[in-house]
């Protein structure tokens, strides 16, 4: 006699509810491995990033050093230019000055500039025109001038004059242009 109307079947350990259960488990735990993996190398990445920044930045530091450097280089250099191109101009006035002081009856051949003289030669038609019109400006400029004659072959005299300011005096009068102008030729 029977007492079912289906037939029996296998019992396993293993039920469909069962299989079903562990494969979620494990999906779930595969997953979470996935998710520790993508973590310990986004870590690793993390790190990574972390010292090449470290890095790059170091390399910043030093470039903004060496161009804050340039930059004070070339702030000095601007400040010499400036000065030099300011006693250049100085300079340039005073030679213009100094031929508007030459009257036109005298005639020079030469001029050198000293550190702290000037010496000119040239020729004038006699000693009166030279004392009147050239030497009297030179000696309100300069502190010792010494003049010397010598006859051309023209009948005119070839002069040679030596103008001196002295140190001594040019320190009392100003020290800090003393103490620029020695640094200057220095360099």
């Amino acid at each position: 006699m029977k007492y079912s109307y289906i037939k029996a079947r296998k019992k396993s350990v293993f039920s469909s509810e069962l299989q079903l259960l562990f494969s979620f488990f494990s999906i779930t735990l595969f997953m979470l491995f996935l998710t520790y993996l993508f973590l310990v190398f986004k870590d690793y990445r993390f790190e990574q990033n972390t010292r090449e920044i470290i890095e790059k930045r170091a390399e910043l530091e030093s470039s903004t050093t060496n161009m804050k450097a340039q930059i004070t280089f070339i702030e000095k250099e601007v400040l010499l230019s400036e000065r030099i191109n300011t006693k250049n101009t100085v300079l340039k006035d005073s030679i213009a000055n100094l031929f508007d002081l030459v009257p036109q009856r005298i005639t020079l051949s030469e001029a050198s500039l000293l550190k702290n003289g000037l010496i000119l030669y040239g020729i004038t038609p006699n000693k009166d025109v030279y004392n009147f019109m050239l030497q009297a400006p030179l000696r309100s400029i300069f502190h010792r001038t010494y003049s010397s004659f010598y006859p051309a072959p023209n009948g005119w005299l070839k002069f040679v004059s030596t103008n001196y300011i002295d140190e001594d005096e040019l320190a009392l009068e100003s020290p800090d242009f003393n103490k620029e102008e020695e640094s200057d030729y220095e360099d």
